[in-house]
């Protein structure tokens, strides 16, 4: 058994590194946007504002990092 604190393989991926699957999934996703980009901006732009707004709401939630949630706390009262 190895020591508290030590790497049982020190060889293997490195932090921070992405897996194949993952690579593979943006790389189609790029991919389909990148063909279908004026149909989405059309369907965009025929929404209604609010829900242009939350479109842009749900986009968001995966670039931002997660607010604190002392923040989300303040925002509901």
């Amino acid at each position: 058994m190895p020591k508290k604190g030590t790497i049982n393989n020190p060889n293997g991926r490195p932090k921070g590194s992405t897996n194949k699957s993952t690579d593979e999934l943006r790389t189609l996703l790029q991919t389909f946007i990148d063909t279908n980009i004026e149909t989405m901006q059309a369907d965009y732009e025929a929404l209604e504002p609010k829900d242009r707004l939350n479109f842009i709401e749900r986009l968001l939630k995966h670039v931002l990092p997660a607010p604190l949630q002392e923040l989300e706390k303040l925002t509901d009262e």
